[in-house]
C-alpha cells in the first residue's frame, strides 16, 4: 500500500475552513428556514425540484438522483412530506415498477413563500460578504470541483 500524500499546512487550514463553514451555514440556513417556513433544508430541495419541473412533477429515481440521495432517504423523506400534504406519489404510467412525485398546491404555496426569506438569507450569509470577483472564483472552483466528480462516476 502507498503512502497518501498528506495535506500541508495550507490545504489542511483551507479544507478544515471548507467543512466548518459547510457544516455552519448548512444549520444556520437549516434553522431559518424551520423558523420562517416549517421546511428544512431537505424539504426546499425537494421542493424547489419540483416546482422547477414542467408540470411539477419528478420521476422519484430521478429526484433522488439529483439530489444525490439514497433510494431509502428519498423515500423516507418522501413519506413524512406527502404526510404533511406537500407532495403526493402517482404511478408511473410508462412503467408500473416507477413512481413519480408531484408537488401539491400546499406544497408549492409553502416553498413560494419560503423562497424569498431563503434568498435573502443566502444573499446575507454569502454573497453579500464576497466581491464580485470572489463570486467569480467561488463559480469556477466549484464548477472545477464537480467537473472531477462527474469524472469519477464515470
Amino acid at each position: 500500500m502507498t503512502e497518501p500524500q498528506w495535506l500541508d499546512d495550507g490545504e489542511s487550514e483551507a479544507w478544515l475552513s471548507f467543512l466548518v463553514m459547510h457544516a455552519k451555514l448548512t444549520a444556520e440556513l437549516h434553522r431559518r428556514l424551520r423558523a420562517q417556513a416549517g421546511l428544512s433544508l431537505a424539504d426546499f430541495d425537494v421542493l424547489a425540484q419540483l416546482t422547477e419541473a414542467p408540470d411539477g412533477t419528478v420521476r422519484a429515481r430521478q429526484l433522488g438522483r439529483s439530489l444525490q440521495w439514497e433510494k431509502s432517504r428519498l423515500s423516507h423523506h418522501l413519506d413524512r412530506m406527502q404526510r404533511r400534504g406537500l407532495i403526493r406519489r402517482e404511478d408511473c404510467a410508462e412503467d408500473s415498477r416507477g413512481a413519480m412525485v408531484v408537488v401539491t398546491e400546499l406544497g408549492r404555496e409553502t416553498i413560494e413563500r419560503a423562497a424569498p426569506p431563503h434568498v435573502q438569507a443566502v444573499r446575507e450569509l454569502v454573497f453579500d460578504r464576497l466581491t464580485r470577483r470572489e463570486v467569480d472564483t467561488m463559480r469556477r472552483i466549484s464548477e472545477k470541483i464537480l467537473d472531477g466528480l462527474d469524472e469519477e462516476v464515470r
